[in-house]
């Protein structure tokens, strides 16, 4: 149970988060309890039924190497001892679009919603892609994840396109929504 005490998340960053294997192990394992329920309960986070743990565990492996080669950046938020939510971005890997990054995941878990969890994550995002020399930070989020959607919209971002009916959800059907941040310019 997360305390009514602790009311600002405390942000940890890749280095932190994967300094030694065990570390990184504890994170996965917490970040795919966080994925597995969110998912289990209909979230749109890219997975028809939860993701494995071995899955998510590759998953937090490649993007803290993408970090430290300065092509990724990832954030936890912890209340207490307890994590309750991560987001990454990576750098697209293209050469004509290195200089851009997608926001590819943000999950928090359900029982931290409205507590700023992902706000304070999506901020330190942003914060870290400027620091990181991006220009463009994009992400796209499914039509009736209307709270995340609203979230991004807040903190600055555009819509720029919009594919009707083309995420599939069993038989049900919803838009991809595109967003963007400019950043850095010359």
């Amino acid at each position: 149970m997360i305390s009514s005490r602790t009311t600002e998340p405390v942000l940890l960053g890749a280095e932190e988060l994967t300094c030694d294997p065990e570390r990184e192990a504890r994170f996965a394992e917490s970040a795919h309890r966080i994925l597995a329920e969110l998912v289990a309960g209909g979230a749109a986070l890219g997975w028809l039924e939860p993701p494995s743990r071995d899955e998510v565990a590759r998953l937090i492996g490649h993007v803290a190497s993408a970090a430290r080669a300065g092509d990724a950046a990832l954030r936890a938020a912890c209340l207490g001892d307890r994590l309750v939510g991560f987001g990454y971005w990576l750098r697209y890997a293209r050469p004509t679009h290195r200089p851009h990054a997608d926001l590819e995941k943000v999950a928090v878990d359900a029982a931290a919603h409205g507590r700023g969890v992902g706000r304070t994550l999506v901020a330190a995002l942003i914060a870290d892609a400027r620091r990181a020399g991006i220009e463009t930070l994009t992400l796209d989020a499914r039509g009736d994840n209307a709270h995340a959607l609203r979230l991004y919209r807040s903190l600055g971002f555009t819509e720029y396109g919009r594919l009707p009916d083309f995420v599939a959800v069993g038989e049900r059907r919803y838009d991809k929504v595109f967003c963007m941040m400019k950043l850095n310019t010359n």
